[in-house]
């Protein structure tokens, strides 16, 4: 998929990431395109879902969730009804923020933002324990976060 993107959209995509309320015109500038092909260019990207949309990435710590969270779970089998009900209720989670089905030795690793080990315990008491066909949860808290981003080499 990545074939149809020229130099051009790279350097379009790359901006967009990593400025997401710059204006047509500056982008345009940015990326050595009259305004008019610029926007063409960026509503082609999102017709073809390039782009997915657009965010407003907020500051955990500013709005109280001062832990993150990283949860391997170990499901009771593999049967497919498993893996979908699991999917559908993990999915519900409010304070999650990613679950990714995983190869190795858990089967899902979650990532959560708590405000602090007590807030986790509530989530794991009121959510995380009702999972469906759930065999083994390991927790782990990250001590200090060194890189974030959202935004991929393009």
């Amino acid at each position: 998929m990545t074939a149809e993107l020229d130099a051009t959209d790279r350097r379009i995509l790359t901006v967009l990431q990593r400025q997401g309320r710059i204006t047509n015109a500056e982008l345009s500038e940015v990326v050595n395109l009259s305004p008019s092909a610029c926007h063409r260019r960026v509503q082609r990207l999102e017709e073809e879902g390039f782009i997915e949309g657009y965010v407003a990435l907020l500051d955990a710590r500013r709005i109280g969730r001062m832990a993150t969270v990283f949860v391997e779970i170990t499901l009771q089998s593999q049967a497919e009804d498993l893996l979908d009900a699991f999917e559908r209720e993990v999915a519900k989670l409010p304070d999650l923020l990613e679950c990714h089905l995983m190869a190795g030795t858990a089967d899902y690793l979650l990532k959560l933002m708590a405000e602090d080990t007590e807030d986790f315990a509530r989530i794991h008491r009121q959510f995380l324990s009702r999972l469906p066909g759930v065999r083994q949860m390991q927790t782990s808290f990250a001590l200090r976060t060194v890189v974030r981003t959202t935004a991929l080499a393009v």
